[in-house]
């Protein structure tokens, strides 16, 4: 039997709620990497978390369920978000800063 490749995708989500402060892109960054997606997380000036993800589809669906989780400490209210096309930019995950 041939074996295929994943699909691909790339996940753009904004995550609002309190979710500065929380220790909320440490954990991102370490969930991310441990899913094995590429890309990057950042706070923003008004208060919300931005992140871009690239992956296996299966793993993106699993980054996304821990978006509506956060840390710990994080209270999140909403997640919005958009599958995209993959581009194949990143080569880690990181934080980034806007």
């Amino acid at each position: 039997m041939k074996a295929y490749p994943q699909e691909q995708a790339r996940l753009h989500a904004v995550v609002e709620g309190r979710v500065q402060g929380v220790n909320f892109r440490y954990y991102t960054v370490r969930t991310a990497r441990r899913l094995g997606v590429t890309g990057w997380v950042a706070n923003r000036w008004d208060g919300t978390v931005e992140t871009v993800a690239e992956g296996p589809r299966a793993a993106l669906e699993s980054f996304l369920a821990f978006l509506h989780e956060g840390s710990p400490a994080a209270h999140v209210t909403r997640v919005n978000f958009r599958w995209e096309q993959p581009t194949g930019e990143f080569a880690d995950f990181t934080v980034r800063y806007l």
